[in-house]
C-alpha cells in the first residue's frame, strides 16, 4: 500500500520530469528561429551589393562558357569562383534562403537589362571594378553601409 507521502513524492518526480520534457521540447522548437541570422539594415544593403556582384559573375561566367573558347575557360572558372565567394560572404549575414531569393531577383533584373546574352558591356562597365574592390575589401564596404544607415 502506498502512503500519501510516497504517492506525493512519486507524483512530484513525475511532474518534474514532465516539466523538464516540456521545457526541452519548447527550447528545441525555438532553436531554429534563434539560429537564423538577423541582418541589420547595413548588412542587408551590403548584401544587396554583394549579390549584385555574385549575379554579375555568374552571368559573365555563363556567357564565357557558352562561347566554347578553350582559351577563356580559366577566366570563366575564376568568375564562377568569384560568384561562389560572394554568395558565401552574403550567407554570413543572411540565411541561405534569403540569399538565394535575392540573388535570383537580382540576376533576373540584370539579365533583363542586357540587349542579348552576349552583350556584357553594360554589366562590365557597372560591376567589374566595383565588385573586384568589394570582394577584395568587404569589411570596408560593410563599414560604409554601417555609417550610411546610422
Amino acid at each position: 500500500m502506498q502512503t500519501s507521502a510516497s504517492y506525493s513524492q512519486t507524483a512530484n518526480k513525475s511532474g518534474v520530469r514532465n516539466g523538464l520534457l516540456l521545457l526541452s521540447l519548447s527550447l528545441m522548437v525555438q532553436l531554429p528561429a534563434v539560429a537564423a541570422p538577423v541582418a541589420s539594415e547595413a548588412e542587408i544593403a551590403f548584401n544587396g551589393e554583394v549579390l549584385e556582384c555574385a549575379s554579375y559573375y555568374q552571368i559573365s561566367s555563363d556567357a564565357i562558357s557558352n562561347m566554347n573558347a578553350p582559351q577563356m575557360k580559366a577566366v570563366g572558372e575564376r568568375l564562377l569562383q568569384s560568384s561562389l565567394d560572394a554568395i558565401a560572404l552574403a550567407e554570413k549575414y543572411q540565411s541561405k534562403e534569403q540569399v538565394a531569393d535575392t540573388l535570383s531577383s537580382v540576376k533576373e533584373k540584370q539579365l533583363a537589362s542586357l540587349p542579348n546574352s552576349k552583350s556584357l558591356g553594360g554589366l562590365m562597365g557597372k560591376y567589374k571594378d566595383r565588385c573586384k574592390s568589394l570582394l577584395a575589401e568587404p569589411q570596408k564596404r560593410l563599414d560604409y553601409w554601417t555609417m550610411a544607415t546610422m
